[in-house]
């Protein structure tokens, strides 16, 4: 089954090199789809033409979007990649490979009441990965995109997780620990761990009242990859409602301020021709736009698709 849910990584011109970098780390990887700017927009993305748009890429069976989309956005540790190893010696590898030439670790490498051995660091772009040996369970998904809900959203992963969970089919709660008494500044009942899935896919989902002076931002997003404006329209409306925010471009924020990007599977295929034409009359028409209007692009394209 295709992945619905595709985490989108904001870099400023570097989208190629950590790609590179990822593959170096991870054993099991894969390229995939690149796709370039082109002349249209520019006074939008300022960005020359056939320069590296964005990268599809794949990590342990999760499939990525790297963009280059400049300096604006910078990622920050409200959103994470828990990657679930077997043995302590995938562990150390994996350690060494993404802390190389690169920022803090959060959580120093070694043993913790969750498993005999943990890390949590910042990768050389900012990018924060949880590498955990799992013990007496099987790995049903090597890499879990987690989100920490901090500062005013301490408090709202359990509500945020349900919310999710309503929107998008194929979805169920996994498990949930709480915080109890006595694990200030965390409050007793909120969300020490979650993990939860949507559309086949884990994720997870965590409170923290600790003071971080972040929280989540545009440098990550989920993309969902739409086959038809009904789905659009759908995601789109429940994604914005009670106080989400409409972007442009597809982009939205939910209740929360997490960012997703509502975009069909059949504007890749317009944004890929090779006629530049019909590529630049494409992206006018969806630089113009907020939410998505398939039958729009369509007539942008001037041609039919599959």
């Amino acid at each position: 089954m295709r992945q619905k849910i595709v985490p989108c990584l904001w870099f400023d011109r570097q989208a190629e090199e950590a790609c590179n970098f990822y593959s170096a780390a991870f054993k099991n990887t894969r390229v995939g789809i690149i796709t370039h700017y082109s002349k249209a927009g520019f006074d939008v993305h300022h960005m020359p033409e056939d320069t590296v748009l964005t990268i599809e890429f794949e990590i342990e069976g999760l499939r990525f979007v790297a963009l280059n989309g400049g300096p604006l956005f910078k990622f920050n540790p409200s959103v994470s990649f828990l990657v679930n190893c077997d043995t302590k010696e995938e562990v150390d590898f994996l350690w060494s490979k993404l802390s190389r030439g690169g920022g803090p670790a959060l959580m120093e490498l070694g043993s913790y009441p969750m498993s005999e051995k943990y890390g949590w660091l910042q990768d050389k772009y900012g990018l924060s990965w949880q590498i955990m040996l799992i013990k007496n369970h099987p790995i049903q998904h090597k890499i879990v995109p987690t989100l920490m809900f901090t500062e005013a959203q301490s408090g709202n992963a359990e509500t945020a997780a349900n919310i999710y969970m309503n929107i998008f089919e194929n979805s169920a709660l996994d498990h949930i620990m709480r915080y109890g008494q006595g694990e200030e500044p965390d409050k007793e009942g909120t969300v020490k761990h979650a993990g939860f899935t949507l559309e086949g896919q884990s994720f997870a989902a965590m409170d923290s009242k600790r003071v971080h002076n972040f929280n989540f931002s545009e440098a990550i997003s989920f993309m969902i990859e739409c086959r038809n404006q009904v789905e659009i329209d759908h995601y789109w409306g429940r994604l914005t409602a009670d106080g989400g925010q409409e972007g442009v471009c597809g982009w939205l924020k939910d209740k929360f301020g997490f960012s997703w990007q509502v975009a069909p599977l059949i504007l890749n295929e317009m944004l890929r021709d090779s006629d530049p034409d019909k590529v630049a009359r494409v992206t006018n028409a969806f630089m113009a736009m907020k939410k998505f209007n398939i039958s729009m692009l369509k007539k942008a394209y001037g041609g039919t698709t599959k």
